[in-house]
């Protein structure tokens, strides 16, 4: 069973997305702030955070910014759930790690359907993960260690296994590369990055010719066999 993390000050939306994400079979915890969130989070790790932004102590983009700087919290999926719709604030959650942005009013319908699709490309993602890591295994030595490392990866949220180099690429270009690796279509990295699917494609052009590679799938693959992994509110 899938656990989700809610994270809102008000009281009977909390009661309200617990209902109904329960009956859609998720484990759902709720808290009130950011502060709650972080202790919740440490006690027992969830699968997917949905965050309200203004609450007290300790605000949603403050939370997103501490979670996503701990190992542990890098690739949660995070959804900002809030009332504050202005474009700028959409960009801040973005920019410092969310992985979606709903405003409210909302539909419950799309929240879930955003929720079911963030879980699942988590999912992929960890699987080919988890592949990647057993053909090094396997290509390199048996050694019960390297066994053991590739398995890590998987238990831990997939922490790096070695500091990568810096890629040869623009702030833009990089920009993309993370969403990219991510899973996202190009509309969706449009949509999230506020640029032109033309542009998208035009950064993913120049990051396949300078990495030396094909298609996206080749790219996914270099990137976890490097060790790369969305590590800041930069990426």
């Amino acid at each position: 069973m899938k656990k989700i993390l809610i994270v809102d000050d008000d009281e009977s939306l909390r009661s309200l997305l617990k209902h109904s994400l329960e009956q859609k079979g998720y484990q759902v915890k709720i808290v009130a702030s950011g502060t709650e969130a972080l202790k919740s989070f440490a006690e027992n790790t969830p699968d997917l955070i949905v965050s309200d932004v203004s609450m007290p102590e300790m605000d949603g983009f403050e939370f997103c910014r501490i979670l996503r700087s701990q190992p542990s919290g890098q690739l949660i999926p995070f959804i900002f759930l809030s009332a504050r719709s202005d474009l700028e604030d959409r960009i801040q959650g973005h920019s410092i790690g969310a992985d979606d942005y709903i405003t409210k009013p909302f539909e419950i319908k799309e929240l879930i359907a955003k929720i079911e699709s963030a879980i699942e490309r988590t999912r992929r993602i960890h699987a080919e993960i988890v592949n990647l890591m057993s053909q090094v295994a396997n290509s390199t030595s048996s050694n019960s260690d390297i066994a053991d490392q590739a398995k890590s990866v998987s238990q831990n949220q997939a922490d790096a296994i070695a500091t990568p180099e810096p890629l040869p690429l623009t702030p833009a270009e990089e920009r993309v590369f993370w969403e990219v690796i991510q899973g996202f279509t190009n509309k969706q990295i449009s949509d999230r990055l506020f640029i032109s699917p033309r542009t998208v494609q035009t950064h993913l052009s120049s990051i396949l010719n300078k990495l030396d590679l094909e298609n996206r799938t080749q790219l996914v693959r270099f990137a976890f066999k490097k060790g790369y992994e969305k590590v800041n509110s930069n990426h």
